[in-house]
């Protein structure tokens, strides 16, 4: 059985009512991120630790 990833918006994106922002999908091992407006780019994908840090080094700005 193939699992549908499930992708989650930014808290910061119109309340969750816009297709412009960034989107996350956590699987085991990686983060995932693509833009919503444009799903025909391919999605990114980070280590665990390097996901970590980026979100560390973002919440200190």
């Amino acid at each position: 059985m193939i699992r549908e990833t499930e992708w989650f918006k930014s808290s910061y994106s119109d309340n969750g009512n816009s297709n412009e922002c960034v989107e996350v999908a956590a699987e085991s091992g990686a983060v995932h991120v693509r833009d919503s407006k444009d799903l025909s780019v391919p999605e990114l994908a980070f280590g665990e630790s390097a996901w970590a840090g980026f979100v560390s080094y973002a919440a200190g700005r």
